[in-house]
């Protein structure tokens, strides 16, 4: 859909947010903010450049560890519509252990929530691309929270 606000939030590689709450001991990346927004094109399309972030614990029990993800937050053309949704890389060895992903109860909706790897997005020499499209509506709609 054209003209959809999507903004993004995420850890740092370290596995930590940049806001006060966080209380975990990583790193603070003075140069990252860890947030970012964009309008899409008139064919629906966003980009965003960003680092990937890192896992980091979690009290949800002992030894919990989120896996690596991207918050994502899509405005409609109002502003009483927003949909709030996860990204995640694949390959993650946590996606089994965490709770968030593993509330999709459908094993194809939750492919969904991964994204892939993407050559033509890649820059050489600079950083690897990945491709995830956001679907809104119809069988293959991206799960968004409730």
């Amino acid at each position: 859909m054209p003209g959809i606000l999507v903004e993004i939030w995420q850890a740092n590689a370290a596995g930590r947010y940049n806001h006060k709450r966080d209380l975990h001991d990583a790193p603070l990346d003075p140069n990252f903010t860890g947030t970012g927004r964009t309008v899409t094109d008139a064919d629906g399309w966003y980009q965003f450049q960003t680092i990937k972030p890192g896992a980091y614990p979690w009290g949800n029990h002992h030894n919990a560890w989120r896996p690596a993800h991207i918050h994502f937050s899509l405005f409609g053309p109002s502003v009483l519509t927003r949909l709030v949704t996860q990204m995640y890389f694949p390959g993650d060895p946590l996606l089994e252990y965490d709770p968030i992903y593993n509330c999709v109860p459908d094993t194809s909706a939750k492919q969904r929530l991964i994204a892939s790897f993407d050559l033509e997005k890649t820059i050489p020499s600079y950083a690897l691309g990945y491709r995830w499209d956001i679907v809104l509506r119809g069988r293959d709609a991206t799960p968004m929270e409730k």
